[in-house]
């Protein structure tokens, strides 16, 4: 990447320079290259001048210009100019010939541009989704399949060997609540939607009779030794709740490696509270065990209640055990909600205590929550919005603007149909990736169902034109006959642009950040459809221009229908 021969170049130059004496030695701090925000300051820009000048207590600007200075004796083709600026930064052009180059490896790599193979002998496990067993899937859980999925997508296309995990919540105190409510209000067949009603109402009568809690917590401890009416309830409760989730799986287009629920661990869970209290990790407080960390560096962790029965953390150990032994990872990264900060860090304390791990190998995607706009969503209150009805009516509204479209009249029923899901489904998936992970989301169904601006539709559409342009081109892009122009303004926007994508690639994945590539790819699609209301393509003259112009249409379009690839979201040849 060109970012990494800048640094090495800057590096080099740091050290000729105290080879010479023009500066003293010192240890030489990292050397961070940034994109600058305004295209007048470069491609790149380092303040590794104005670190030094701490380190050596002189004129940040002196220092920028010696380094400078050096870096120009070396005449870097690659390099258009490098220029030192108040109050420190070198600011590094690109040559227009590197600029042209990068449109030729799009061309040749295509679908593969942007790929490295950075991760190349690296395991990457992936937890996400994990939608709770007898509930629907709620727009909550759109988040974390989502986000998840997307890092999955970016890991393996730099090289990891990537593993992804549906973490099914089918275990714990809330179906001795589901089995208590089943048994007492009778109820034989029923389907997932009642199974969160019967939820609801248990939750209901508790404010009223706080026995029924004692009664749950009994029966999941019935179901934990494995008593039979209890197993066949839970049992029967999984089987509906799957079939849901798959039909949301299959309406999203996605498609998890394994789907092993907290009972899969079930019989790991008494030799890992064995290894606590052989290791003296855990001991007994008030009836319970629980881990206590040094220094109190953390408030201490349940490991098994009064009772004897298991808790998250329990089965949340016995899942990392089996993910080290079966798989033996570098990174485990937990695409879980920030309301399960605390719980993770002791998790990942608690690993590394017990000497399986080191706590830099797991990573918490700690994303915010959808809320209404009063607050929190709460299956137990019954106030939650179930995911298939969003998905469907955003199929629905786009449907009812393709109708009224006048591209739409062009189109066949089947044509409609397909493209009414794809940019429905791509509306509600974009509208929560373009976002940091961290923020918390207000539901809205205007802003979710958005179909202009920072939307997928946008994105979609662009890629649309840009496949219309070539199509009605009839021309084959070849890297070979791509000749160095002089460049218009609009032209060399987008080619300063589409260059970075290797480079977002891999910091979005390093930042855990799928947003870094939708904030990209939208900046991309601005800058083509500037260009194109500016420029004519296809009737541009002399031969060589259109062939041009149509090369930065191939490669953008190519770009768009990559990035769209990482983030999940379908690229449609018509809209």
């Amino acid at each position: 990447m060109i970012r990494e021969e800048i640094k090495k170049l800057i590096e080099k130059s740091i050290k000729e320079l105290q080879k010479d004496k023009k500066l003293p030695k010192f240890d030489i701090p990292e050397i961070k290259i940034e994109h600058p925000e305004e295209k007048v300051h470069g491609d790149y820009s380092t303040n590794v001048a104005m670190v030094i000048a701490k380190l050596v207590r002189k004129n940040p600007i002196e220092i920028a210009k010696l380094i400078n200075w050096k870096l120009e004796i070396g005449n870097w083709k690659f390099l258009n100019k490098i220029e030192a600026v108040e109050p420190g930064f070198i600011n590094f052009f690109l040559s227009n010939s590197v600029l042209t180059k990068e449109l030729k490896i799009i061309l040749k790599e295509k679908e593969k541009y942007g790929s490295s193979k950075v991760g190349k002998g690296k395991t990457v496990i992936i937890d996400y989704s994990s939608p709770n067993i007898a509930k629907p899937f709620g727009i909550g859980h759109l988040r974390s399949t989502i986000i998840g999925q997307a890092l999955y997508n970016i890991y393996k296309f730099l090289g990891w060997k990537c593993i992804g995990d549906n973490h099914l919540g089918d275990w714990g105190t809330q179906f001795g609540k589901l089995i208590v409510a089943i048994k007492k209000w009778r109820m034989k067949d029923f389907s997932v939607r009642e199974l969160e009603n019967l939820y609801v109402k248990f939750h209901k009568e508790a404010e009223k009779n706080p026995k029924l809690e004692e009664e749950a917590r009994r029966e999941f401890k019935n179901l934990e030794k494995g008593e039979k009416t209890a197993r066949k309830t839970w049992k029967k409760c999984v089987e509906i709740s799957l079939k849901e989730f798959d039909k949301v799986y299959k309406l999203i287009g996605i498609k998890i490696d394994y789907a092993l629920g907290e009972s899969f661990y079930q019989g790991m869970f008494e030799a890992v509270v064995q290894e606590t209290i052989k290791k003296e990790i855990a001991l007994k407080s008030q009836g319970a065990l629980v881990i206590k960390y040094p220094k109190d560096k953390l408030p201490p962790a349940m490991l098994l209640k009064s009772d004897g029965a298991t808790t998250y953390l329990t089965r949340d150990l016995a899942t990392v055990k089996y993910r080290l032994k079966k798989w033996k990872p570098d990174l485990i990264i937990y695409e879980v909600g920030a309301d399960q900060k605390l719980h993770l860090k002791q998790l990942f304390e608690a690993v590394e205590l017990l000497g399986w791990a080191k706590r830099t190998e797991f990573f918490h995607v700690a994303h915010g929550l959808y809320r209404t706009k009063t607050g929190k969503f709460s299956t137990r209150k019954g106030k939650t919005i179930h995911l298939e009805e969003v998905l469907k009516e955003a199929i629905e509204k786009t449907r009812e603007i393709i109708e009224k479209s006048e591209t739409g009249q062009e189109l066949s029923k089947e044509e409609k149909e397909k493209i009414a899901k794809i940019v429905g489904i791509g509306a509600v998936k974009y509208n929560d990736l373009f976002q940091h992970y961290s923020k918390d989301i207000i539901f809205d169904w205007d802003k979710i169902l958005n179909l202009k601006g920072n939307s997928a539709p946008y994105l979609q559409y662009t890629f649309a034109r840009c496949q219309s342009v070539l199509k009605k081109a009839k021309l084959e892009t070849e890297p070979e006959k791509v000749e160095v122009l002089t460049f218009n303004k609009e032209e060399k926007d987008i080619l300063r642009e589409i260059y970075k994508f290797p480079e977002i690639v891999k910091e979005a994945a390093d930042r855990f950040s799928s947003n870094l590539i939708c904030n990209f790819i939208f900046d991309l699609a601005q800058k083509y459809n500037l260009f194109y209301n500016l420029h004519s393509i296809i009737k541009a003259q002399p031969a060589e221009l259109k062939i041009f112009r149509l090369t930065i249409t191939a490669c953008v379009a190519q770009v768009l229908k990559n990035t769209l690839n990482l983030i999940g979201i379908s690229a449609p040849e018509k809209m």
